[in-house]
């Protein structure tokens, strides 16, 4: 087998972030990059100095603002945001709940933007990170109108369970993608976080094709997800109707 490029190895080390890790050690990012120590300093030394990594004073290392700017221009992401932030500021003035906007990358839900404030339910959701598909609401919803090949290729994989209420057994899952689809709603309680609910719809661009997904996280004890499903649904209908209008 070839040995790797420099090229390789940069784009190894840019990719051991990808987990949704915001700071990684040296050691870390050369484990997930599978480069020697030496190759790894020299590399990480380079891509400080240019901008693109930042080092941290406790010694750990982020994607630095060089690498965020050039990610920000990104051309999809950033007309989708764009377009919905004004529909999830009404959703948070209106619940005062998380508020969070994600699309289908690498099975899994990648986070382009969240909004919440001081009362919303704590959430280990970050922009630009991502969550598994199967523990989430806007995860199951990406999941639900995705192609068949993702969808088995998920259902045949690992589905961690990561709170007391995740669904990880994938004929019970396969049966929740289904009523997904009928109903165009996933309601989840503690399948992600203790003490939380979600609800999430589709986003659909000028095709019809679900391009992403909306959802309002809350605290399970007081939550109507009955209400929250309506706010929902009317946001990001409003949503869909602008992508259309943009693409007509």
């Amino acid at each position: 087998m070839r040995a790797p490029t420099v090229t390789g190895k940069v784009m190894a080390i840019l990719g051991a972030f990808l987990p949704g890790d915001v700071r990684l050690t040296l050691t870390e990012i050369c484990h997930r990059a599978e480069l020697p120590p030496a190759t790894g300093h020299r590399l990480v030394a380079e891509l400080v100095a240019g901008g693109f990594v930042e080092r941290l004073p406790d010694g750990s290392y982020r994607v630095g603002m060089l690498l965020w700017q050039i990610g920000a221009q990104a051309a999809e992401p950033r007309e989708l945001r764009e377009l919905a932030l004004p529909y999830m500021e009404d959703l948070y003035a209106a619940t005062r709940d998380n508020v969070q906007l994600a699309v289908l990358r690498d099975d899994r839900a990648l986070y382009l933007e969240r909004l919440r404030g001081p009362t919303s339910v704590p959430i280990v959701s970050r922009v630009a990170g991502g969550l598994p598909l199967h523990a989430t609401g806007v995860g199951k919803v990406l999941l639900a109108y995705a192609d068949p090949e993702t969808v088995e290729r998920v259902l045949a994989g690992e589905l961690t369970p990561h709170a007391p209420n995740t669904v990880v057994d994938p004929t019970r899952l396969r049966a929740e993608l289904e009523e997904i689809r009928r109903t165009g709603i996933a309601c989840t309680q503690e399948e992600m976080s203790v003490g939380t609910c979600s609800v999430a719809v589709p986003v659909r661009g000028a095709t019809g094709r679900v391009v992403a997904a909306l959802s309002l996280v809350a605290w399970r004890h007081n939550a109507d997800q009955r209400r929250l499903a309506s706010a929902v649904l009317t946001a990001a209908g409003a949503l869909s109707r602008d992508l259309a209008a943009l693409r007509s």
